[in-house]
């Protein structure tokens, strides 16, 4: 990538929760993974914990909340990447395991996503469309000899 020639040499280090992978900029402008221990001078952090909730964020084709620290440049530059380079995932899995499985396998992701895009849809229409607060109003038990409103039936 040319846009990344200029930040070359510059490390990133991505962390979720625990997990973390640090992405060192090559000559090229390609990413590589760093060498264990190589400072960052950008560091990237997915604030969202649940998981649940972040596939639902990239269901709806949205970035996550990120804590940004470090290099703004380098930072503006991985932002632009994220908005205009798209993965071919089929693409790199076919390298793996050939070009029909990869197609196939593909296709079962792409309805699953969208199966789970309109569960996700219809779960968030139907919480929209539930009254905020359904108040139940609690009646005060009846005074000892008062008539019940519910007949009685043990005394028949």
């Amino acid at each position: 990538m040319d846009r990344l020639v200029r930040q070359r040499g510059r490390v990133a280090r991505v962390q979720w929760r625990s997990y973390s992978m640090a992405l060192l900029v090559t000559p090229a402008g390609l990413f590589n993974l760093a060498p264990a221990g190589a400072a960052p001078d950008l560091q990237l952090e997915v604030t969202e914990t649940s998981p649940l909730a972040l596939a639902s964020v990239a269901l709806r084709g949205d970035k996550p909340a990120i804590r940004i620290e470090g290099d703004v440049q380098l930072a503006a530059e991985i932002n632009w990447l994220v908005d205009h380079v798209r993965w071919d995932l089929e693409e790199d899995v076919a390298r793996l395991i050939g070009d029909a499985p990869a197609h196939t396998l593909g296709q079962v992701v792409a309805k699953a996503a969208q199966a789970l895009r309109q569960f996700v849809g219809a779960r968030m229409a139907s919480a929209a469309a539930t009254p905020a607060s359904t108040a139940v109003t609690p009646t005060a038990p009846a005074a000892p000899g008062a008539p019940s409103a519910t007949p009685d039936r043990a005394a028949t």
